[in-house]
């Protein structure tokens, strides 16, 4: 099955629940969509220098040290 078919599957299973199924539904998925965040948060903080990248980031932020979208599309 590919991903339409996959998303329609679940679409119609969904239209089937029961209100009180679909909290259950919706917890089990906010938790399965909690869990890949956390995943890709842990495979960022195991490169090497992330953290310190990160944080020198957030610092040019706090900084006002930025260039806008706009301005980086006319440079390039």
């Amino acid at each position: 099955m590919n991903k339409v078919e996959i998303r329609q599957q679940i679409k119609e299973y969904v239209d089937q629940l029961s209100p009180e199924r679909l909290l259950v539904a919706a917890d089990f998925l906010a938790d399965l969509v909690e869990r890949d965040d956390n995943e890709a948060t842990e495979e960022f903080l195991k490169i090497e220098g992330f953290k310190e990248a990160l944080a020198k980031a957030k610092k040019n932020v706090e900084g006002g040290k930025v260039v806008s979208v706009d301005q980086l599309q006319r440079k390039y």
